[in-house]
């Protein structure tokens, strides 16, 4: 099936001048600084600040050694090029939109070079556009004559030569033909400090409203590998924040979201300098930048 025709800006110019037959010419021009302002009623300084927490591991036992992604474990080198980054949303898209904003001004040293959306008028598909990535739209429309299967976008996204996927606010699972296809390579962003208040159902602010039902006293976003099931892949990263005494769903929300666009550039940033390392039971580990030794 003839890939083009999923690659649509959905205005005059249905692949946004990027054809797929050449995602390599993709011109990423600089954008205007974003910014997305977050309000609380108090600003809480968290003595604890477990995001900021780093561990030395000493290699004692088997389970403590630790094997990189690929061959370079000390960051991009001089001569390499940008890591190929594919975002998915659904909605907004202001994680996607933090990530580009620090890809721009030159902290992730990556590039986003399609942007997949179920959605195709959400504003994470609006943003793309304007920014002339190209946007796919997967799964497909049922009044559409053709539709992209899994196995379609699978070949779309390695003639981008995707290196990595981050999910950013895409609310449909992903289909197993792309998990296996980029093992240990897709990323998704959870509101919640997994594995609590994870799985099928669990999005948006029901996540929120669940975790004060709950009377849990934290929360924060967390960053995990993705496997064929909701919310179950490995935990990557997490920050945390405090849940109020009498916090709604929306301001504990807008405390969460701030900590996510910090967290998600930061792995972003390590994933594209292959700092990303794997203990040997399967637990995932962020090499620190200034220290190798140390890790988050």
């Amino acid at each position: 099936m003839e890939a083009r025709s999923f690659i649509s800006g959905f205005c005059s110019n249905p692949i946004i001048n990027n054809p797929i037959q050449n995602p390599s010419k993709a011109s990423f021009p600089a954008v205007p600084s974003y910014s997305n302002q977050v309000s609380f009623k108090t600003l809480y300084s968290l003595s604890w600040k477990l995001d900021s927490c780093e561990y030395k591991l000493r290699c004692r036992s088997s389970l403590q050694k630790v094997e990189a992604v690929s061959g370079d474990t000390e960051g991009l080198k001089s001569g390499d090029r940008k890591k190929n980054l594919a975002v998915f949303v659904s909605g907004g898209g202001s994680n996607f939109r933090s990530i580009h904003e620090a890809i721009v001004e030159g902290s992730v040293e990556g590039e986003i070079v399609v942007l997949v959306t179920n959605k195709p008028g959400c504003g994470g598909a609006e943003y793309a556009r304007d920014n002339n990535i190209p946007v796919i739209l997967f799964p497909g429309m049922k009044e559409q004559p053709d539709v992209l299967s899994a196995n379609d976008l699978v070949t779309t996204l390695r003639r981008y030569k995707i290196d990595f996927i981050l999910l950013a606010g895409y609310l449909k699972l992903i289909p197993v033909e792309l998990v296996r296809a980029y093992p240990r390579s897709i990323l998704n962003i959870h509101p919640s400090l997994l594995p609590a208040f994870g799985g099928k159902g669990y999005y948006g602010m029901k996540v929120h409203q669940a975790v004060i039902a709950s009377g849990a006293r934290y929360s924060g976003p967390t960053i995990h590998f993705v496997d064929e099931h909701y919310d179950t892949g490995r935990i990557l990263a997490q920050r945390v924040v405090p849940v109020l005494a009498n916090d709604t769903a929306d301001e504990l929300a807008a405390r969460v979201l701030q900590q996510e666009h910090q967290l998600y550039v930061e792995v972003a940033e390590a994933l594209c300098e292959e700092r990303i390392v794997w203990r040997e039971d399967g637990v995932p580990l962020i090499r620190n930048k200034e220290n190798p030794s140390y890790y988050k």
